[in-house]
């Protein structure tokens, strides 16, 4: 009687393999980045903010395409590894010592 327990398991995998090769390239699409300034005020992208000329290029969180002089930044990280993450901005203040 033939049945799906006669197929081979390759053929069964392939839609397994597509799934996974999906979601792995829509997760590198949903990365926010953070451009933070030569005086320290930062701007979230929804985008990766990409060199042209003398001015980086990105859209903001509105969707609006933007762009900024690069003598102007300090820095372009993607959110999750920024230097000055929230986490950091919460930490308490040392004690300070008379």
């Amino acid at each position: 009687m033939p049945g799906w327990r006669n197929v081979p398991v390759k053929i069964m995998q392939i839609p397994k393999v597509f799934l996974l090769s999906g979601l792995i390239a829509l997760s590198g699409c949903a990365r926010h980045y953070i451009i933070t300034m030569s005086n320290g005020s930062q701007i979230v992208t929804t985008s990766k903010p990409k060199l042209q000329g003398n001015y980086y290029v990105y859209k903001d969180t509105q969707g609006k395409d933007s762009r900024i002089a690069t003598g102007m930044i300090r820095e372009v990280a993607p959110m999750s590894m920024s230097k000055s993450s929230s986490k950091q901005d919460l930490s308490p203040a040392p004690p300070v010592r008379p």
